[in-house]
């Protein structure tokens, strides 16, 4: 057994730099399989701004529709069912553009998003472009 003593028994300076090169090779992998999935763009429709409608001197009230937690309608503060609704609607989609009520829609904070879903599906199948979200009073 042969035993090394050297005259200065201090500290190895030398860094192993193998497990440093394979840690950065693999963190390059993952950002390499991560990026395009974080890249992937979602499109949205935004309205766009209308110059040569001018709005009326008198415009009509708005319409409240109240979604509560067990998914009932309440169309300014009457409840409603979902044929009711679409009636309702349908009449609404009827009238002229700039004579439209916008319909706010206040739906409660646990309610179901298809109960949402429904509504803005429905306004868009009557041609209804006046809708805007308020919170649950």
């Amino acid at each position: 057994m042969a035993i090394s003593t050297k005259a200065s028994a201090g500290a190895m300076a030398e860094i192993n730099v193998t497990p440093l090169v394979d840690v950065l090779l693999v963190l390059l992998i993952i950002f390499m399989i991560t990026a395009p999935i974080l890249a992937h763009k979602i499109e949205v429709d935004l309205p766009q701004p209308n110059k040569d409608v001018i709005p009326p001197s008198n415009p009509p009230s708005p319409i409240n529709l109240k979604i509560d937690q067990s998914g009932a309608f309440y169309w300014n503060g009457t409840p409603v069912d979902e044929l009711g609704l679409k009636a309702q609607l349908a009449v609404i989609g009827q009238q002229s553009l700039p004579n439209q009520p916008e319909i706010q829609i206040a739906a409660d904070d646990h309610v179901a998003y298809e109960y949402v879903a429904r509504v803005l599906a429905d306004a868009k199948s009557y041609n209804l472009v006046k809708i805007g979200f308020n919170e649950v009073r």
